[in-house]
């Protein structure tokens, strides 16, 4: 997959079959889009193209409240389209100036001039330009005049598979990640890199990998105990099984949110590496002991719990 910055570092092609969105997730939804999308330019010889933004329009347009929660970061968006099997990736940087061009301004000089559009494939639902005045109806009339064609993705089509990125986020929020990772069709995973904690794992004979994540719009799942699996950046063919905590730690106070995996069988030195967490499923709520020695036999059991659970899942 080639990636550009910017459509003005895009070649117009002759052929191009394009779809646009924010695909945050590249959910079940996303995917049967870019499945068509494929199907289409395999059909008419042509080229897959994918119109995304960066940062999100909401970010842009309410930098101070937007209260955004993104399911990927830019980098994992990236990586999850690119594994959708898509020739082109513009990810075009959304600013407010951007966002004043007309919904005709942008079909003109965008799709039409810039990208070389012959096939649009849309959702029945999508907006774009200046205030999300643009529809699949306005496509539908500009389409004979800058010599497109529309493919519409039904408003039954995606309402059969029901799925939706607010539904993904209500179930992380929820610490339901069997029904996000269902709806997702892979597993939600957590990047980034490992740094020095608090020490207290350690201490307690769990020593874990803390994990920092540098985008602070990344959503993270609801507080917990849960099941994950972890992956270094620099041998991505070998996961680990691991316990992972998402919390603040109240047997020890006041704390601010941590994200710790207790990797099993495992006892290397990876701080500063980069790793990829795939949460899997939760284990139990995180909870308020009384004692140290009381928080050790929950991780005990919590350990033995998840080895069971590891042997019967066959990750």
């Amino acid at each position: 997959m080639k990636i550009y910055k910017s459509i003005e570092d895009f070649h117009h092609i002759e052929n191009a079959v394009v779809t646009i969105g924010t695909f945050d997730g590249v959910h079940l939804g996303h995917q049967k889009i870019l499945d068509r999308l494929k199907e289409l330019a395999v059909k008419s010889d042509g080229e897959s193209v994918v119109l995304t933004f960066f940062p999100h329009p909401r970010m842009v347009l309410h930098p101070d409240d937007h209260g955004l929660l993104l399911l990927n970061t830019l980098e994992e968006r990236t990586e999850r389209i690119c594994k959708n099997g898509i020739q082109h990736l513009i990810i075009h940087p959304f600013s407010k100036e951007f966002s004043r061009t007309s919904s005709t301004g942008f079909v003109r000089d965008y799709l039409v001039k810039a990208i070389g559009t012959k096939t649009l494939v849309i959702g029945y639902d999508h907006h774009f330009g200046r205030n999300r005045e643009g529809s699949l109806k306005e496509l539908q009339e500009l389409a004979p005049v800058y010599g497109f064609l529309v493919d519409e993705i039904a408003e039954q089509d995606i309402d059969e598979i029901a799925v939706s990125s607010t539904k993904i986020r209500t179930a992380l929020l929820e610490g339901d990640l069997r029904k996000a990772n269902q709806f997702l069709g892979y597993r939600y995973s957590i990047t980034g890199i490992v740094k020095q904690g608090a020490q207290r794992g350690k201490a307690l004979g769990f020593p874990t990998a803390n994990l920092e994540v540098k985008e602070n719009y990344k959503l993270i799942p609801a507080n917990g105990i849960y099941m994950a699996l972890i992956s270094r950046t620099n041998n991505p063919g070998k996961s680990y099984e691991a316990l992972l905590s998402i919390g603040v730690n109240p047997t020890f106070g006041k704390n601010p949110l941590s994200i710790e995996a207790y990797i099993l069988d495992f006892d290397k030195d990876i701080y500063g590496e980069k790793i990829k967490i795939e949460v899997l499923s939760r284990l139990r709520e995180e909870l308020k002991f009384e004692s140290k020695e009381k928080l050790v036999l929950q991780m005990q059991a919590d350990e033995n719990e998840a080895r069971q659970w590891f042997r019967k899942e066959k990750f």
